[in-house]
């Protein structure tokens, strides 16, 4: 049968009625629209929507960044965010926090001492370069050499490497070490394109903004202003990762000089993420909140060789009495945090840990011997015993040689400056001692109505020898503190707020803030303060040494308060070599209860950490993370495109 041609068609509606042709179009506009909605309902029911691999995200961020290398990000927030993606670790983190294998997988020796790892089979940078046990080795050799002064160093003294192979290689501890595994987390650095990079031109050489890495992603470009001030950074996924490829097919980050303008671009839609802002808890219209636990706190660290007020434990008890944790988080952190008590996380604290009672706080100011002057402010007094005191008859030809020298000391400081101490009863010393009874006759010769000076050093001139040349008395010292802060929120409100309940004790503070990006460099690090407002991070796995053994008080070690206790280093080591997960436990409890009687720091809280992302993005998941920029560790699941594909099971 041959269909109707369209002649045909047009002698069709020829021969219908007006009623009839509007009944046909009826009809078939009927027709089309059922099939249209049948359709629909058969693509809904037999497709799956999935994310699509063609979506983009911009995170912002507050900071410009310098080295995006990861020997050096540690040190520096916006450069520890994008290292994240451009590098990868020998282990990793996963998006629930938990320690696997990343570039590599790894056996440990029976005692605890070796690391063997095998890299993954084919991985590559992302030249196309493989990557091999060398540059797994090159880069801890550079961490390790002081002159290249990475933040890492810490955590490498002392570890040997030896190649097996171009896939296999150990690291060798001097002592079992439990937390060593999060160490290796590292992000290595290609060997092929930093070895003929020296020291001393390492950090400025034109690599660390034009990085070759091995992570889910790789570097496109930087954009600049006029200025030349890097605006953003741009990255695209990188097709020789060695794990799943991600679903977002470029990653950008934006950046900030302050949170308002951070939060302005959110608001319109320049960028979808960014790291919330402790002091303030709201979120923005259209956004979602993810909130993260990280392993960290702040504590005000004292430094007792900068303040000697400090080096007395009852000052120290009684700040930590002076301070009121609530208040810090409802003020400083918008009610964003919790309160710490304990440097060791994952113990419980001890019932004898400090709690706010400024009332006790003052009766051990009291007792310690700071009573509060007119001003209210604390001060002590001390009464000065004197160094050493004439007891001896002298004159010529004595031989008291100690005694005779002191004399000749003091009155070369009084009467005669070229009299040499020699210890025997001169001429000179004579005729300095008849200049001394001259210069003080009032005190001396008047009262024994003496008309000339004898030389003699009997009751009289010793006494008035004493006075002059030793003198005893009373000093006084104020009890007056200075905290090192970031000048950025919420540090520096914290520390006003720490000032007010100090104060309010009667001790003098002080607030020296210091611009965020250089409080490491002058005063972290040469421990250039009195006390610092400061936080650290404690990783997943606990391992305190870092922070209060005594060998760690000078950097790069970690120990701000300057702690030192024997007891405290013994617990320390035998908590790093520690295999049993019991003993090690009831180890950081020993050591936890030493930290807190001897107050070494004040420990403040921990923030919540928060991100907040545009609701267009999918697969963010909240949870433990090792430090910020760990949020990064689920992007594979991150999402803001979608298709439909074909779904038979429905």
């Amino acid at each position: 049968m041959k269909f109707p041609s369209l002649a045909h068609w047009k002698q069709f509606f020829k021969i219908l009625s007006p009623k009839e042709r509007a009944a046909f179009f009826v009809c078939v506009i009927m027709a089309v629209g059922g099939g249209g909605v049948l359709t629909a309902a058969l693509h809904q029911k037999y497709t799956l929507v999935v994310p699509a691999d063609t979506g983009s995200y911009t995170e912002g961020v507050i900071g410009r960044p310098r080295f995006l290398n990861p020997v050096y990000a540690a040190s520096h927030g916006p450069d520890q965010d994008i290292v994240e993606l451009l590098f990868s670790g020998l282990l990793e983190y996963d998006s629930a926090g938990r320690i696997v294998p990343g570039l590599a997988d790894y056996n440990v020796s029976e005692d605890g001492k070796i690391y063997e790892f095998r890299l993954k089979e084919g991985a590559k940078w992302s030249d196309g370069r493989e990557i091999t046990s060398d540059d797994a080795i090159y880069t801890v050799k550079i961490i390790q050499d002081q002159a290249y002064k990475s933040p890492l160093r810490p955590q490498w003294i002392g570890v040997e490497t030896e190649k097996v192979s171009e896939t296999v290689f150990r690291f060798k501890l001097q002592n079992p070490y439990s937390s060593f595994p999060e160490n290796c987390t590292l992000k290595i650095i290609p060997r092929h394109i930093w070895e003929n990079t020296t020291a001393d031109n390492f950090s400025l050489s034109p690599n660390n903004l034009n990085p070759v890495g091995s992570g889910r992603y790789k570097f496109k470009r930087t954009v600049s202003d006029k200025s030349n001030v890097i605006t953003a950074v741009e990255l695209e996924r990188n097709p020789l990762f060695s794990g799943p490829a991600p679903f977002l097919r470029q990653v950008n980050f934006a950046f900030f000089n302050d949170y308002e303008a951070l939060a302005a671009a959110f608001k319109q839609g320049r960028i979808q993420g960014y790291a919330a802002r402790e002091s303030n808890g709201t979120v923005p219209a259209g956004a979602t909140a993810y909130n993260y636990s990280i392993p960290r706190y702040f504590a005000v660290f004292f430094n007792p060789k900068k303040n000697e007020a400090l080096a007395d434990p009852a000052v120290r008890n009684a700040l930590a009495r002076a301070a009121d944790k609530d208040e810090i988080i409802r003020a400083a952190l918008a009610g964003r945090g919790a309160a710490v008590d304990s440097p060791i996380a994952g113990v419980n604290p001890p019932p004898a840990a400090p709690k706010y009672d400024p009332e006790e706080a003052a009766r051990l100011l009291d007792e310690a011997g700071y009573a509060r002057g007119e001003d209210g402010v604390r001060v002590k007094t001390t009464s000065k015993k004197p160094a050493f005191q004439f007891t001896k008859t002298l004159v010529k030809g004595s031989s008291a040689t100690a005694e005779i020298q002191e004399l000749q000391k003091c009155l070369a400081r009084e009467v005669m400056p070229e009299l040499e101490a020699t210890g025997s009863f001169g001429d000179q010393t004579l005729k300095a001692v008849n200049l001394f009874q001259e210069k003080y006759r009032q005190d001396i010769l008047d009262p024994q109505g003496l008309k000339d000076p004898t030389g003699d050093v009997k009751l009289g001139t010793r006494e008035k020898l004493n006075q002059v040349c030793f003198p005893s008395g009373d000093s006084t010292a104020k009890l007056e503190i200075t905290i090192a802060v970031a000048a950025q929120e919420p540090f520096a409100a914290a520390a006003g707020i720490i000032k007010k309940q100090w104060e309010e004790i009667g001790v003098a503070v002080n607030i020296r803030e210091i611009p965020a990006a250089d409080i490491e460099r002058d005063a972290v690090k040469p421990r250039d303060y009195e006390a610092l407002l400061f936080g650290q991070a404690l990783g997943m796995i606990a391992d305190p040494y870092p922070f209060w053994h005594s060998t760690q008080i000078a950097d790069p070690g970690l120990n701000f308060a300057i702690y030192e206790n024997k007891d405290a280093d013994k617990l320390l080591e035998e908590i790093r070599a520690a295999g049993d997960i019991a003993a090690r436990a009831e180890k950081l409890a020993a050591l936890q209860d030493l930290i807190i009687k001897d107050s070494p720091a004040v420990f403040l809280y921990n923030p919540e950490y928060r991100h907040i992302a545009a609701q267009s993005v999918k697969g963010m998941k909240s949870g433990p993370i090792a430090d910020p920029s760990r949020r990064f560790a689920g992007i594979a699941e991150w999402y803001t495109a979608t298709k439909r594909i074909f779904n038979p099971g429905n």
